[in-house]
């Protein structure tokens, strides 16, 4: 079982208001379109919120996910990522992304899925030279990843095995667009 951990616990400082429920240019909110996108290629999804976020916990409930609200998020990324781990010890691995980037394609999440099936330890997207989200881990970094802990999130995991990653060439810009601020709504 292939998890998906939407990670939407962050505070939105930059954009100046709610992102994940800020519509896109066809009206649907960040965080619906960016866990919609995840949910049809993962077996399971996680939404991993803060705890005092109710208005995210309800949205991204109505996409399918299971929403996991984080008492530990306010420390960061990493953080929220072990939480999500934590709720899905069961899975043979996962497919971490982050609410805030609604473009990537669900072929793209797909090809990361695939590839943790086929054996990869890691798995990313690979576009215009760049590594980019969503990344997949193997059960192997399962008792790593629920230690998390602070806002670097799996950053020196990634580093340390650069080697074991499996890059996936694929002809997505999505894998780099996150949305911080309201420009990068900006086509």
């Amino acid at each position: 079982m292939i998890a998906g951990i939407l990670l939407a616990a962050g505070e939105s400082r930059r954009f100046g208001s709610r992102k994940l429920l800020h519509p896109l240019s066809d009206g649907t909110p960040i965080g619906l379109r960016s866990a919609s996108n995840l949910a049809g290629a993962v077996d399971r999804l996680i939404a991993v919120v803060a705890s005092e976020d109710p208005v995210a916990a309800e949205l991204l409930a109505d996409s399918g996910a299971e929403v996991y609200p984080c008492a530990r998020s306010h420390e960061g990324m990493g953080a929220s990522l072990g939480c999500g781990v934590r709720a899905t010890v069961d899975a043979s691995g996962w497919v971490v992304a982050l609410a805030d980037m609604p473009l990537i394609l669900p072929s793209t999440i797909a090809a990361v899925v695939n590839a943790l099936r086929q054996g990869a330890r890691i798995a990313a997207p690979f576009h215009a030279g760049k590594r980019g989200h969503p990344v997949g881990f193997s059960r192997d970094y399962r008792v790593e990843l629920m230690q998390l802990g602070g806002d670097e999130g799996a950053r020196h995991i990634l580093q340390r095995d650069s080697a074991l990653i499996v890059l996936l060439p694929v002809d997505d810009p999505g894998i780099h667009r996150d949305i911080d601020t309201r420009e990068d709504l900006r086509p």
